[in-house]
């Protein structure tokens, strides 16, 4: 039997039984927390989300994730009905209801709300959104590094659906993830349009090729805020860092290969296609990036 592993992949918290879930203004034990099965969410997936990581009592890089958050709300014409103070302070009451400090992780869901009968048209969400934060206990468990397999699912057109959205329709990248655990990986590696390597179904995707770093050019991936922050770093400590189109190939004769993520930070990759990448483990770069991103993280939280 193939043991899969998740870049989510967290120790077990017994405290995560009895969290209290922030749903519509209302913090709620985790059994009675619902919503309608009338929600756009949940009948459409019209809906945007955002993730953040608690650090010492600091949500790391908290302006960019609401800046992402707001931006994508836009982008599909949904009003959040709170501003940034008001989502701020619901994310505080909820940190502070559930007395968590550091290794906690939060998702931010917003939907466009009930509607009046279970059909397309957005007019139909009639009552206002529906705004969800769920806080776990997550200290990140990752046994291993994870095994990639390319599927035939790719990153696509902005005029389909932009990749760049933290949609609620994430149908594509499940399929993904899917299709790479048929193929006994972890992840599903997908590919753009052109065939040029993109990212995972779940994080961005970064190679190492004698001492430089590589990714994707963005064009058809998440704008992953943990991606932009290896990127600077990178700069900033005078390692090459490309945002560029490459190839399987390229891959395939990596030297390293690490994911990027808000909850797992930098994860390394060990295989990809069966074939292993570098020594198989995480490699010199991708430490010391994991350590760079650290001290940017620290930097960030004041320490």
């Amino acid at each position: 039997m193939i043991d899969h592993v998740s870049t989510h992949q967290s120790e077990d918290d017994a405290r995560n039984e009895s969290i209290l879930i922030y749903v519509n203004g209302t913090l709620k034990p985790k059994a009675e927390a619902t919503v309608s099965v009338y929600d756009s969410g949940f009948m459409l997936g019209d809906g945007v989300w955002e993730g953040l990581r608690l650090y010492d009592c600091c949500w790391a890089f908290l302006d960019e994730h609401l800046d992402r958050l707001f931006g994508a709300a836009k982008a599909i014409d949904l009003d959040i009905g709170l501003d940034r103070d008001g989502v701020k302070a619901a994310i505080e009451a909820t940190r502070a209801a559930n007395q968590m400090t550091d290794n906690a992780h939060a998702r931010l869901m917003v939907t466009r709300g009930p509607k009046v009968r279970p059909f397309q048209h957005p007019s139909l969400s009639q009552s206002g959104p529906t705004f969800v934060i769920i806080m776990e206990h997550s200290r990140p468990k990752i046994p291993r590094p994870i095994r990639l397999a390319t599927v035939p699912h790719v990153r696509g057109l902005p005029m389909t659906q932009d990749p760049k959205l933290n949609s609620h329709s994430k149908l594509n990248c499940v399929l993904a993830c899917i299709a790479a655990e048929k193929a006994g990986a972890d992840e599903g590696l997908m590919l753009d349009i052109n065939g040029f390597v993109n990212t995972t179904n779940a994080c961005n995707f970064f190679i190492v090729k004698k001492g430089e770093v590589w990714t994707s050019t963005g064009d058809y991936c998440m704008n992953g805020i943990t991606r932009q922050k290896v990127i600077d770093v990178c700069r900033a400590k005078g390692i090459p860092v490309y945002e560029r189109n490459y190839s399987l190939v390229d891959t395939y004769d990596a030297d390293e290969a690490f994911l990027t993520g808000t909850f797992g930070a930098q994860t390394p990759v060990g295989t990809i296609d069966g074939r292993q990448i570098g020594a198989g483990d995480m490699g010199p770069m991708t430490l010391r990036i994991r350590e760079l991103y650290k001290r940017l993280v620290d930097e960030e939280c004041g320490k």
